[in-house]
């Protein structure tokens, strides 16, 4: 068996996986890809459902704030679905090319900004819902709220999680 030093594996368990850096790298890929998969399901079915109101009888009764703000959703889905696969773009222009640490890199960058645009396509089409079925005041307040719960659970709980690991790590 190959020693740790000339394996290229890494030497020190508590730092991480037994793996080569090519090793992490595929699993790092593997994992974006799987977070793709969430994150564009999810996205597919939100564009479908804006798509598909365009063609619905009662769309016709919709004032012009509504229509802009339908449209600048319908861009937004569109503009999420467009980063999200992104990462796919590039691995198929660089594969074979040994850019797998990049293409990774650039996969996790891509999802953080398509958490970004989700979120605000999620935030959007909830209002936009709650500002058709019920009134104005009520899609502000779907707005806000909604907002908070993303806010939270998706930036200040992954924080404090991260936080807390690194106080067991320094200990």
């Amino acid at each position: 068996m190959d020693s740790p030093r000339r394996s290229g594996r890494s030497q020190d368990p508590a730092k991480g996986r037994d793996e080569t850096p090519e090793e992490r790298a595929d699993r790092n890929w593997s994992e974006v890809l799987q977070e793709l998969r969430v994150l564009q399901t999810g996205t597919q079915i939100l564009t479908g459902f804006l798509l598909a109101l365009a063609f619905q009888p009662a769309f016709s009764d919709l004032n012009d704030s509504q229509r802009f703000v339908y449209l600048v959703l319908v861009v937004l889905s569109a503009l999420s679905a467009v980063i999200a696969l992104a990462p796919v773009a590039l691995h198929r222009v660089l594969f074979r090319q040994r850019a797998k640490l990049q293409v990774v890199a650039y996969g996790h960058a891509a999802l953080m900004t398509a958490l970004l645009t989700v979120s605000l396509l999620l935030v959007g089409v909830v209002a936009f819902v709650f500002d058709v079925v019920v009134g104005d005041a009520a899609a502000w307040t779907a707005l806000g709220a909604l907002a908070v719960v993303i806010v939270i659970a998706w930036i200040v709980a992954p924080y404090v999680v991260r936080m807390k690991l690194r106080a067991k790590d320094g200990s």
